[in-house]
């Protein structure tokens, strides 16, 4: 990313090598334009570190969420889930819910 600063210099040196009156209003327009420029790439290169940092905090909190459902479920795995339609449980802590209803019936039940 930090070639967008090297890219941003090039420019600024190049309106300063060209002489541009900043006096003018095309010399304002152009010297400006560098500086908006430069805060963009300000700004893209501190969205590009926030992001890291995120990334990282929210790797944190998938790790930690792993180990919570670990504990609470007692998986082992995604293989102990039950992704099986016609799943048959014989645990008296199974509970079989019927999803065929609408939203409304399931709610009041």
């Amino acid at each position: 990313m930090h070639y967008l600063y090297q890219r941003v210099a090039y420019l600024r040196g190049l309106a300063q090598g060209l002489d541009i009156d900043q006096e003018s209003k095309d010399g304002r327009l152009l010297i400006n334009i560098v500086d908006v420029l430069e805060d963009f790439a300000d700004a893209i290169i501190e969205m590009a570190d926030n992001y890291g940092e995120l990334e990282e905090y929210v790797s944190y909190i998938d790790e930690d969420l792993t180990d919570v459902e670990d504990e609470l479920y007692g998986f082992e795995d995604d293989e102990d889930c039950f992704p099986y339609e016609d799943f048959d449980c014989d645990d008296p802590e199974c509970i079989e819910i019927d999803c065929s209803g609408s939203v409304e019936d399931i709610i009041e039940d």
